[in-house]
């Protein structure tokens, strides 16, 4: 096991040290079990963004235009003044 220096004010390392108190768990153990869970956290976030691509993939129909449609559509704009869409 590796030994990581975490630098806190005073205040924070006690009121770290008191809900590590009040869950029955060391200082360290608190701090590395918040480490696990913002980890565990980023995961499920990730996990629900894969989930809404997929849906939101599903959802599209047709193709998307290629880079000289999307720049014939702004030309057009910027002439006429109005997008098109």
């Amino acid at each position: 096991m590796k030994r990581v220096q975490v630098l806190v004010d005073e205040d924070e390392q006690e009121q770290f040290r008191r809900q590590a108190e009040q869950e029955g768990l060391s200082l360290s153990a608190w701090l590395r079990r918040a480490g696990h869970e913002r980890l565990a956290a980023r995961l499920d976030s990730l996990r629900v963004l894969k989930v809404l691509f997929r849906a939101a993939d599903a959802r599209e129909v047709g193709r998307e235009p290629d880079s000289e449609e999307h720049e014939a559509v702004i030309a057009r704009s910027r002439a006429s003044g109005q997008s098109g869409t």
